[in-house]
């Protein structure tokens, strides 16, 4: 089989997002909450857990502390133990204070809206960075690119990117701009009701007819 086209790539990209938007309509957050700061820390959060995970200790959470001033003043001990029904808590409340009194230091006790300042905080990335600005600040300056946006990605057959950063740059090659604030809330919800990693349901699957490693 000849290797695709650069321009049919870019096509088929298309077309998988516009036929996943007729099943999951809107862009939404799924993660609870009410500013930049409490949307950067259930992101924080959020890693290798699920978002209803988060979303239900997010109110105990926030209930004790609200702001960066707070968080920045809490005991590690402290917020592991609200948090640590949920996947690596303890480094997890580690770097949600740490980046409580990066945020208090350097930046008044609020959360930047630039890339660069965004991923100078402490446990902060560029998915984490893009969910933020997307979500909170309404910039798309990235695709945020979780486990669900690898997996999908790979499997559709859009990048050979060996890490988050890889793959990001191939979807940002193959998507024009204004697919970019879409594709992680709709592959997300895709991958845990299709495209799952141990057993996705590709007799199923709604983009089938475009997904290689299915045709294959």
């Amino acid at each position: 089989m000849p290797p695709e086209s650069e321009t049919h790539k870019k096509r088929r990209a298309v077309q998988v997002v516009r036929q996943l938007a007729t099943l999951y309509p809107g862009e939404q957050c799924l993660l609870t909450h009410s500013d930049p700061f409490t949307l950067l820390i259930a992101v924080l959060l959020s890693a290798q857990t699920t978002d209803a995970a988060v979303n239900r200790i997010s109110p105990t959470l926030f209930a004790r502390w609200p702001d960066a001033s707070s968080l920045a003043a809490a005991s590690r001990q402290d917020v592991e133990q609200v948090i640590r029904t949920i996947g690596l808590y303890r480094s997890k409340a580690r770097n949600c204070i740490a980046c409580a009194q990066r945020l208090l230091s350097d930046f008044g006790g609020q959360v930047p809206n630039t890339m660069d300042e965004l991923i100078s905080l402490p446990g902060v990335g560029r998915k984490t960075a893009n969910l933020v600005l997307n979500g909170a600040f309404g910039k798309v300056c990235g695709i945020a690119v979780d486990t669900h946006v690898f997996r999908i990605a790979g499997r559709l057959g859009l990048t050979n990117g060996k890490t988050p950063s890889q793959v990001e740059a191939d979807l940002m090659r193959v998507y024009p701009r204004k697919y970019w604030s879409s594709i992680n809330h709709m592959w997300v919800l895709f991958g845990r009701e299709f495209c799952q990693a141990r057993r996705p349901r590709c007799p199923q699957c709604p983009v089938g007819d475009l997904c290689p490693s299915y045709m294959a």
